[in-house]
This record gives C-alpha cells, sequence and structure tokens, in this order.
C-alpha cells in the first residue's frame, strides 16, 4: 500500500506520464518492485500505460475523485456560485485552492467568448504566479508568509511574477485585507485574474473564487470585476454558514 501510494503521488505532483525507471528512482524503490506494483495497479485500472508504455493516472482515480467531490458540500455550493457568476461577468470563472506550495483549480466554468484560458481543472502553479495563490496564505502570520515563499516563490514563464518573499508577503497580506487580489499578465501573456478568497469561521481562507479575462478588460472595467468577485465569494461564506448573511 504504501509503496503504491508514493507511485501515485509521484505522478500527481510530476503531472504528467513517466517511465517505471524515472518512478524507480524518484520513489527510492527497486525497478523490479516498481514493475510489480504497477503492473497490479494497471490491473485494477489505478493506473494507466500511455502508447509509448510510460505510467499514468488511471480512469479508477477520476472516478473516486468524482464521488468525494460530489461528497463536498462547499464544492457544491461553490460550483454553483461560480456558474452564476460566469454568467453574471461574461467572463471565465474559476475556484481554486491551495495544495502545499501550489495553487490547483478546483472547478472551472468557461466563458460565453471564444477567449481560451490555459489553465484548466486540475492545473497546479507555484503560489506567487496568480492572485489566488497569494489570497490563499494570506491570512497567515506574516512571518509564516515569509518562510513560505522564500520556500516556495518561482519564476514565471512571462517572467512579471514577483518573487521577492518579502513583497510577495505584504503583498498577500494587503490583498487578503482587502478581499481582492488582481494580477496581469504575471503566468500567462495578456491573460488576468480577479480574485476574492472564500474564508471559514476561523477566517482561513479556504479556497478563492476568480474571473479570467483579457489584460485589456481589466484596464477598462476593474471595478465592475471587482465588485462582483467579492459578491460571489461573501455570498459563498454565506451559505456555507461561516458569515452572517
Amino acid at each position: 500500500m504504501d509503496r503504491a501510494l508514493q507511485i501515485l503521488d509521484y505522478l500527481y505532483e510530476l503531472g504528467s506520464p513517466a517511465g517505471a525507471y524515472a518512478i524507480a528512482k524518484a520513489v527510492k524503490a527497486p525497478l523490479s518492485t516498481v514493475y510489480v506494483t504497477v503492473d497490479d495497479l494497471v490491473e485494477k485500472n489505478m493506473l494507466t500505460r500511455t502508447a509509448d508504455g510510460a505510467i499514468w493516472l488511471g480512469p479508477r482515480l477520476y472516478h473516486y475523485g468524482l464521488a468525494y467531490a460530489r461528497s463536498l458540500d462547499f464544492m457544491s455550493v461553490a460550483t454553483h456560485e461560480m456558474h452564476d457568476l460566469c454568467r453574471q461577468a461574461g467572463e471565465t470563472v474559476q475556484v481554486c485552492g491551495r495544495d502545499g506550495d501550489h495553487m490547483l483549480v478546483l472547478a472551472m466554468a468557461d466563458g460565453p467568448s471564444h477567449y481560451q484560458v490555459a489553465s484548466r481543472v486540475g492545473t497546479r502553479v507555484p503560489l506567487n504566479w496568480t492572485a489566488s495563490g497569494r489570497l490563499l496564505v494570506g491570512h497567515l502570520p506574516a512571518e509564516e508568509r515569509l518562510e513560505l515563499f522564500a520556500r516556495c516563490a518561482r519564476t514565471s514563464p512571462t517572467g512579471r511574477a514577483v518573487v521577492d518573499p518579502r513583497e510577495l508577503s505584504d503583498a498577500a497580506g494587503k490583498a487578503f485585507s482587502e478581499r481582492l487580489s488582481i494580477q496581469v499578465a504575471e503566468s500567462d501573456y495578456a491573460v488576468a485574474c480577479i480574485a476574492s478568497p472564500i474564508c471559514n469561521r476561523d477566517g482561513a481562507c479556504v479556497a478563492t473564487i476568480s474571473i479570467v479575462l483579457p489584460e485589456q478588460k481589466v484596464m477598462s472595467d476593474e471595478g465592475r470585476y471587482s465588485e462582483q468577485v467579492r459578491a460571489s465569494a461573501a455570498r459563498i461564506e454565506a451559505l456555507m454558514g461561516w458569515r452572517d448573511r
């Protein structure tokens, strides 16, 4: 069981298929052991083999994930609000959460325009690349934020994401207190994101809801989008009983 979980965790963290040798090296296990474990997991549809023989996560895990998501009241409430905001704003909307040192896209509603957003459900990016990433740790004590960003901040594909830990820590705290975070072209060229935190009873940010749109639209109508996304986050909190209606 432990070895199987090591293999699954490695592939999940890697985010792409891998060969048995790479897996064995990563989990520090004998190649023969990895072969046996992988064969067993493939047989059970927990893993699958690609056309070139690489190993990837299997369809059975997807079904488990769907069952788990259905059991979560929060995701049901957040997904409903996400679709409402998508219709209201006329843009793509995402619900995101934290996965260690990364931001993870949990759910997504595509806007009605032909504008395509690169990040899809399951996308994981460093916390410092996105508006949501900063909000997800904004409730933490300043020194804890500083230590976290010193460890996990990475240069983004556009080169515009802030990597200085102190600047990131201050920005995260300020964005959280204002219940609004905006980033423009930090992770993807010409793409902007306006996000608001969803906080539980203890005041911790458990997720975010965000509008993802072309950067020129943010420049022209930032106030409207900011008001909409803040209101959506507040409604989710109220429906979950985490704040007064």
